[in-house]
């Protein structure tokens, strides 16, 4: 039977297109999302089983979805009903071909609270968290609202004599947890009997202490998009668009919905090369070629898709979809004084991707002039961190940020390059913050060198930890603060305002401002950079095509004959190929199936794994092999700024 599903819908809203790839086998979908792996990376389906405990004696409508059909649901969720109180987790409404599994029910008499439950943070003493200041949805929420709008919508169809009050229930970012444990009470497994794969420990509400979720009535925002005061798409009001997704998806018929530049770049129906070559199809070639009439050899051209932080929608509507079609006044070229400017570096890419020119550019003044200031011995730092909803300790709040795990290797003034520190801690349910910045404090503080990071991830932990400390009761937590205030620069969220004279130089910042490499192919990933300079870095490629000892690096987690650079068919294999699998997957892999389920590109690997230690029951041993994994892969991406470090002084010294 083919129904419109809340996942469907929101889809169907993200491109009507999508609605005609979706579940079909030959089309590759990057967001195929197991559902183990989302428990652990997201923490969503863990706070919907601590959001049922808040409204105990509710029955679940269960089943298997490979077996069991739409109508067998229903006919549960319809008997229930009859009872003049109920609550009902995961009901099911079937009407005029949508269906809907609402997370919890409170059904009171001929009052219904339809509850959807999010692992969003919330903060109620927001007034314009939902709708802006300018009297617009905010663009983060929307397809969570219009995905309770279109819940209210067919409970109301099935239930026409009953009052629905739509809610959301979200984690409150404002309350504290006041047990300690709390996120260790439910554990994720693949054997579990409910469709959210969490167990709880016990079903003892009061054990959790004081809630931090927070009931919002939805009503009025709900009211206004079922009413088009709030539309998604300016020509396509809500209950047309209930009616436009049902025919399409139906009649698999393929919407011919306009292109759109951000929407296109990050379609999940994009199949790569590899894709390609498995026989997989890709959508995004589809609608391009139905849309825009592209051929084949369209498809070899380089196009605007890949270019960097490129704003704007004009591009695509103005038909500009190849780099060959463009000029400096398509992208408003600006040059600034001292640096490549945002505008100067797009036109970088696109120049060279345009005329095949695959040789680097360095700004061999401005990078030497920033390199004298750099003082040795050089400090590389990478950071690991996870965000939980349901807080480790008591007095924490949900979604604060959570330290587990660095790596620091130095580089000395002779060339010497040694893992000096790390740490990790894997303990499940131990807060680890503060033990991560007191071993830090101890592995930076021996000198005055300059300490670099990637990307601006580091700072905001650290700022994260500073103020995590100011309302600890950690005996030297004044000491670590002042540390923190010492390597770092204060955000705009803190209240305290900081610039340290060891304030950490952003490796990743220098890149964007003095270097460019053209088989980056407009990626600031660590992991895209670092196999492009191996593909042009001749003092890079012969030293590390040795072995640790031969070259004289020290390392905590490899052995002295481990070489880190290998070749296969006369191409220089990454050296994040070379780590373990974790989930029967190579790193790439697994951080692309990541990045669908949390929106994160760097890191998602990690703290999946990090998932796993804290929230599934395993063996020591297994314990022990997936933290040995993530000490390698933190301790590459130190040795990966080394590497890096390397080739730009090569450069600025030839």
């Amino acid at each position: 039977m083919q129904v419109i599903s809340k996942s469907r819908f929101k889809l169907g809203l993200e491109c009507p297109n999508k609605l005609f790839y979706t579940g079909k086998e030959e089309y590759v979908n990057k967001k195929n999302n197991d559902p183990f792996l989302m428990a652990l990376a997201s923490g969503g389906f863990q706070i919907e089983e601590y959001a049922r405990m808040h409204y105990p004696g509710g029955i679940l409508v269960d089943g298997d979805d490979r077996t069991t059909s739409y109508e067998d649901y229903v006919a549960t969720t319809n008997e229930l009903l009859t009872r003049e109180n109920v609550v009902i987790y995961e009901a099911a409404f079937l009407v005029d071909d949508l269906f809907i599994r609402a997370d919890i029910l409170v059904k009171e008499g001929n009052n219904i609270k339809l509850i959807e439950v999010k692992s969003k943070s919330y903060d109620p003493n927001d007034e314009n968290v939902f709708v802006g200041v300018k009297g617009g949805i905010v663009g983060a929420w929307k397809p969570y609202l219009f995905d309770i709008a279109f819940q209210k919508h067919v409970v109301e169809k099935c239930l026409p004599k009953a009052t629905i009050t739509p809610y959301l229930f979200l984690a409150d970012k404002t309350k504290t947890a006041s047990v300690d444990g709390l996120n260790q009470m439910f554990r994720v497994t693949k054997r579990g009997d409910q469709r959210t794969g969490v167990e709880k420990i016990n079903d003892d509400f009061s054990s959790m202490g004081d809630s931090v979720m927070f009931l919002k009535d939805m009503s009025q925002v709900v009211r206004d998009i079922m009413d088009d005061k709030h539309k998604y798409y300016p020509n396509l009001g809500f209950h047309e668009a209930v009616k436009l997704f049902t025919r399409l998806y139906k009649n698999n018929e393929y919407a011919n919905w306009p292109t759109e530049f951000s929407k296109c770049k990050k379609c999940e129906f994009k199949a790569s090369e590899s894709n390609l070559i498995n026989g997989k199809m890709s959508g995004f070639n589809e609608c391009f070629k139905k849309l825009h009439n592209w051929s084949e050899e369209d498809f070899k051209k380089p196009n605007i898709f890949n270019v960097w932080d490129l704003r704007g929608p004009t591009l695509l509507e103005n038909n500009l979809l190849f780099k060959e079609q463009l000029n400096h006044e398509d992208i408003k070229y600006k040059e600034v004084a001292g640096r490549l400017s945002r505008t100067e570096r797009q036109w970088l890419q696109i120049e060279k991707e345009r005329d095949g020119d695959f040789t680097e550019y360095i700004d061999v003044k401005g990078l030497g002039d920033e390199m004298k200031k750099w003082k040795f011995p050089l400090h590389f730092i990478d950071f690991e961190t996870s965000t939980v909803a349901l807080p480790f300790y008591a007095g924490r709040k949900p979604y604060e940020q959570i330290a587990f795990q660095f790596s620091h290797h130095i580089y000395y003034e002779n060339g010497t390059v040694q893992h000096a520190h790390e740490y990790i801690n894997v303990n499940p349910g131990e807060f680890p913050n503060f033990k991560f910045i007191t071993k830090l404090k101890e592995a930076l503080s021996s000198d005055n060198g300059t300490i670099f990071k990637f990307a601006a991830h580091e700072n905001t932990i650290v700022n994260a930890i500073y103020q995590q400390l100011k309302t600890s009761n950690v005996l030297n937590k004044e000491e670590l603060q002042n540390f923190i205030k010492l390597i770092s620069h204060s955000t705009g969220a803190s209240p305290d305002k900081w610039e340290g004279d060891r304030d950490m130089v952003d490796l990743c910042d220098v890149l964007k401002r003095y270097y460019y490499n053209p088989y980056t192919f407009g990626s600031n990933s660590i992991k895209q950079v670092l196999p492009s300079i191996l593909k042009t870095s001749a003092v890079v490629k012969n030293k590390y095509s040795q072995s640790l000892n031969a070259i004289g690096i020290s390392s905590k987690n490899f052995p002295d004959s481990h070489v880190w650079l290998m070749e296969e068919g006369g191409e220089i294999v990454s050296p994040y190929k070379m780590l373990p699998k974790v989930f029967g997957m190579d790193q790439d892999d697994l951080e692309e199936k990541i990045s669908g389920i949390v929106d994160i590109n760097d890191g998602g690997a990690a703290l999946t794994a990090y998932g796993k230690i804290q929230y599934t029951d395993m063996t020591v041993i297994e314990r022990a092999q997936i933290s040995a994994a993530l000490l390698k892969y933190c301790e590459l991406d130190t040795l990966a700024m080394v590497m890096i470090y390397e080739h730009l002084i090569s450069l600025v010294n030839e």
